[in-house]
């Protein structure tokens, strides 16, 4: 379990994903169609590496 700054540096990561998200949508319905498909990927490769990170890794 992380604490301190890594939690914090996660949790902004996930809010900023969020937003992401959201002008993503914003976007989509103004007929900015490509953008918005580059922010949902922005948002997937953001919450992907915040995964990768939390996710405990088997002891060897």
């Amino acid at each position: 379990m992380h604490t301190g700054l890594p939690a914090l540096l996660f949790s902004i990561a996930v809010i900023a994903a969020l937003l992401l998200i959201a002008g993503a949508i914003r976007m989509y319905r103004s007929n900015e169609r490509q953008k918005a498909l580059l922010m949902i990927v922005a948002a997937l490769v953001l919450l992907a590496n915040v995964l990768i990170w939390t996710l405990p890794f088997p002891a060897v």
